[in-house]
């Protein structure tokens, strides 16, 4: 089996606890050792391991609802992506291999990504880019990491930069343009009957990463240095 650092992370931690076990009861060193390969959850994960897991995963269900709705109202992106409907092109994004983890599909991660989806020459599936972008963006802010453990350190700061491009990231989806003035992308819907449901998304998403970046900022006791910025001319910033 491959050596993961996952796996690393939670040996170091085996033998941290274990250690103190044998200190703190005599003769239970084997014991000990038994016990580093079941420690419970709540030996390895902090109240503030756990708050940000949860927000993480609410985070991606936002994205995963986004990429549906934007396969839904940009059907030419559904069949540049070559999926056989929605759900396997969102699932082509966030359930096989990670798909928003690779650099290998013609465009980049990050805001990389997001910068090639937004360009008006960009021929690929903007919806994929667009949504890899944002969910690698993401995941780079919060230290590529799928579950935190006590040794891992989160910044505050790098997490309060990701809502702000979400926040970028959601006015450019709504104003980039090609050369005949038509929208890249479709999104929100003003008519007869308001679509808003894109802007509550983009909320969510906004809204956990600004608490998760609070409770840190808190608990790490690392002050945040909050940026204001014109939308309209306002530029990513840097989230590792």
């Amino acid at each position: 089996m491959a050596v993961t650092w996952r796996h690393v992370r939670l040996g170091v931690l085996a033998g941290l606890i274990a250690s103190l076990l044998a200190c703190s009861s005599p003769g239970t060193g084997p014991k000990a050792g038994r016990l580093a390969g079941f420690i419970p959850q709540h030996l390895v994960k902090s109240d503030l391991n756990r708050f940000a897991e949860l927000h993480q995963q609410r985070i991606f269900v936002s994205l995963r609802r986004l990429a549906e709705k934007l396969y839904k109202r940009n059907p030419a992106e559904l069949r540049k992506s070559g999926a056989g409907g929605v759900e396997q092109a969102v699932a082509e994004i966030f359930d096989t291999h990670h798909g928003w983890r690779l650099e290998a599909l013609g465009y980049r991660r990050d805001l990389d990504a997001l910068v090639i989806a937004l360009h008006p020459e960009y021929r690929g599936d903007r919806v994929r880019a667009y949504v890899v972008g944002l969910a690698s963006m993401v995941q780079t802010a919060l230290g590529d990491r799928e579950e935190f453990f006590l040794l891992d350190d989160l910044d505050a700061q790098h997490i309060y930069n990701a809502a702000r491009n979400v926040e970028i990231a959601a006015w450019k989806l709504g104003s980039a343009r090609d050369a005949a003035g038509n929208l890249l992308l479709l999104s929100n819907e003003m008519g007869a009957v308001n679509n808003l449901s894109f802007e509550r998304e983009f909320g969510r998403v906004i809204g956990l990463l600004e608490t998760l970046s609070d409770v840190v900022e808190e608990k790490t006791e690392r002050s945040v240095t909050r940026v204001v910025q014109n939308l309209a001319t306002a530029v990513f910033l840097p989230v590792y």
